[in-house]
């Protein structure tokens, strides 16, 4: 029987201190004055003077309040002040706090403070079960490294991160961020933006859907449609890595970098991006896939490599580009192992192997050299260096033409090859046709130098200087194995057709399944989110509608 009893005690002291814990009164610790007047606030009791009070850890300062015993409630007027801990200072000229839902809400030139940050707004919310504020006035916070301003927010106290759902601008100032929506954390500086938004500064524009940015070490992440834009160059991928203090960056995965001054677009897979603002130079490496694409007047010439290189200044780029070179353009494509183009000198050297091919005319030799002019953005010549060979085949017949010697120097008219000469050493098999295009006859023969001319890329006249040696051969006199030149090679099949032809199999292949997988990566249902006025560069021609403003309503607590 005591034994029950014990028990049944220990039940109902148990009980007790629930039923505390739940609805443990508000304390009142000092007033300087304190009264019970039921005609100006019934049922209440009036405090003035020096007012604290204090409830399961947060204390309330102030000058004036109204405690409602029975409702367990409390009005404070005059220098409000909310203390939690040393984590959470809330001041105010107004403030209502019940301590049955342990929630609050102040007005009046509030200001929230926390270790790391200060808020400023109107009227604020706070919900200490979840410690959670939220506001719906215009509101500012500021702390070491920025100052943020938003229509309305909610801060996460035990995380330490402000969250905007409408217009938030956060200014640093080396940069300003716009978002309509943000994550913010304090502590660390980190920002999570979702939505069309913008960071921008005197070096660049940068534009994302979905981003990361690390405001103390100014690092970011970037996903989602993301860019960033110089003066000079837009740079975009799937995945982007930002660093603002050494303004380097690389993309990953459909990699495209336009270069607005030059009219050309590099484009890839992998890349890296390092600009020196202060020497107005950068450096890019590109590869898997990789392409510069270049306007020559009304064409584009494409270039692959493996991996490609383009560094120096403005007008003044160096362009490399390594291993399994290819190169195409409506009336050129090309094949070597690598490439050396000087834009400032519009010199491009193809190094090891390289093979020309401009029309129907196939070009071989130890080095050549492609040499543009700047003014007309034109080719103007061709040099041909050590072994120098040119190939095509008989427009008739099944033979080919041949010009063989140590070095060719070529002219370019609108483009097009337009007059070559050989020099040293010079051979030559051409077959010879009259105007009725019949065969006249083979020409083989040696000489010092060679000048030919050629008409809609065939050719026109062929002129033979100095020891000439060699004879017309009617085509039965000539056997099969003498109208081939010593180091012929027809490579007719290797020739580049088409822009996709200069990349390989296992390129295309790699291709192929980044594709598949971003695909299949996308989410099925997108909940969109409306730009801002301010990214207009993202999209020109839709209309904007207003923001979607925070559900949540800054309102008293109910009692």
């Amino acid at each position: 029987m005591k034994k029950i009893i014990f028990v049944f005690s220990l039940l109902v002291c148990l009980g007790f201190q629930v039923c505390a814990q739940k609805t443990s009164k508000i304390n009142v610790e000092h007033s300087d004055f304190a009264d019970i007047n039921q005609e100006e606030v019934p049922d209440a009791l009036l405090l003035r003077g020096n007012v604290r009070v204090s409830h399961e850890g947060v204390v309330f300062t102030c000058n004036k309040a109204y405690y409602f015993q029975k409702e367990n409630y409390i009005k404070a007027f005059g220098d409000v002040q909310m203390v939690q801990g040393d984590t959470l200072y809330l001041n105010s000229k107004y403030a209502e706090y019940s301590g049955e839902v342990k929630k609050a809400f102040a007005t009046g030139n509030v200001i929230m403070r926390s270790p790391e940050s200060t808020l400023v707004t109107d009227t604020i919310n706070f919900d200490r079960n979840i410690q959670e504020a939220f506001y719906n006035t215009n509101g500012t916070i500021t702390s070491k490294e920025n100052t943020l301003k938003s229509k309305s927010g909610r801060y996460f106290a035990n995380e330490k991160k402000f969250r905007f759902l409408t217009a938030v601008t956060i200014t640093n100032p080396k940069y300003t961020i716009k978002s309509n929506h943000l994550d913010y954390y304090t502590n660390s500086g980190h920002s999570y933006l979702f939505g069309p938004s913008t960071i921008t500064s005197k070096e660049n524009f940068i534009y994302t859907e979905k981003g990361f940015y690390d405001t103390k070490k100014n690092l970011a992440h970037f996903l989602n449609k993301s860019y960033i834009k110089y003066k000079d160059r837009r740079i975009e991928a799937d995945s982007l890595y930002y660093d603002r203090n050494r303004e380097y960056a690389s993309g990953t995965n459909n990699v495209k970098i336009t270069d607005s001054i030059n009219k050309g677009i590099i484009k890839g897979h992998y890349a890296e991006v390092y600009r020196n603002l202060k020497k107005e130079t950068d450096s890019i490496m590109i590869t898997k896939r990789a392409v510069a694409i270049t306007l020559v007047e009304k064409d584009s010439m494409y270039v692959h490599g493996k991996k490609m290189l383009i560094t120096g200044k403005t007008g003044d780029r160096i362009i490399r580009a390594f291993t399994n070179v290819r190169f195409y353009k409506t009336d050129m494509s090309g094949k070597c192992d690598s490439i050396h183009s000087n834009q400032k000198i519009a010199l491009t050297k193809m190094i090891g192997r390289p093979i020309l091919w401009n029309y129907d005319n196939q070009m071989t030799g130890d080095v050549m050299h492609l040499i543009g002019n700047n003014k007309t953005e034109k080719l103007d010549s061709l040099k041909v260096l050590n072994n120098a060979f040119i190939v095509s085949k008989d427009t008739l017949g099944t033979g080919y033409n041949q010009v063989k010697g140590q070095n060719l120097y070529g002219k370019f008219a609108d483009n097009k090859l337009h007059e070559v000469d050989v020099i040293k050493n010079t051979e030559v098999v051409y077959y010879m046709r009259n105007d009725e295009h019949e065969l006249i006859g083979i020409n083989k023969n040696v000489s010092s130098k060679i000048n030919m001319t050629l008409d809609k890329n065939a050719i026109d006249t062929i002129t033979f200087f100095d020891t000439v040696e060699g004879d017309i051969y009617p085509e039965k006199d000539l056997p099969e194995n003498a109208r081939k030149l010593r180091g012929f090679i027809w490579r007719g099949e290797e020739r580049i057709k088409t822009k996709d032809d200069i990349f390989p199999a296992e390129e295309n292949e790699m291709d192929a399944k980044i594709q598949a997988d971003k695909k299949a990566a996308m989410p099925k249902a997108d909940q969109p989110m409306e730009p801002r006025k301010e990214t207009l560069d993202y999209d020109k021609d839709h209309p904007k509608p207003k923001p979607v403003e925070n559900e949540d309503a800054a309102k008293p607590v109910v009692k």
